[in-house]
């Protein structure tokens, strides 16, 4: 599937959360994107994006990593289910919606929270949403430089193809 539309599921998905573990799930879902397209932007991407694609990678890693990992559901990881980023812009532009969607829903939730394990959860998922939309905003800034073309992955060392 391709980036616009795992964002437009992951976007209504949060639209549609009911409570605090729908939203933190969603918000680590987000974050496992963020982390997918990051990587397919470093390793596909121009040279001069990967810096910035690969930064963004490490801030999906931080939001969607650890011990607070939620159950994710029978849907499982949709972000494994990124076959291609499509029209780049539009994947980044995306993406950057989801995650400021993503930070509000999660500071109606910590402003709710009782709890303060769950509030400096939240709190720290904010931190990580708000850093992946930093890096996604950061490329996008630097997209212009850019024709949109991703490159194709370098095959394997030894992997001769015969087609």
């Amino acid at each position: 599937m391709d980036a616009v539309r795992l964002i437009g599921v992951g976007r209504r998905a949060l639209a549609q959360s009911q409570d605090a573990p729908d939203i933190m799930r969603e918000a680590w879902q987000a974050q496992a994107l963020a982390l997918a397209i990051g990587s397919r932007l470093a390793m596909q991407g121009p040279p001069e994006l990967r810096g910035e694609a690969r930064a963004l990678t490490e801030a999906g890693t931080r939001g969607s990593g650890g011990s607070a990992v939620p159950i994710v559901g029978a849907g499982g990881i949709r972000a494994a289910q990124l076959t291609e980023l499509g029209d780049v812009r539009e994947a980044l532009v995306g993406l950057g919606v989801l995650l400021g969607d993503v930070g509000i829903a999660l500071v109606a939730v910590a402003s709710a929270s009782f709890e303060e394990g769950a509030y400096w959860q939240c709190m720290e998922a904010i931190d990580a949403a708000d850093e992946s939309r930093d890096r996604v905003l950061e490329i996008l800034r630097r997209l212009p430089e850019w024709d949109g073309r991703l490159r194709r992955p370098e095959r394997e060392p030894g992997s001769d193809s015969a087609a």
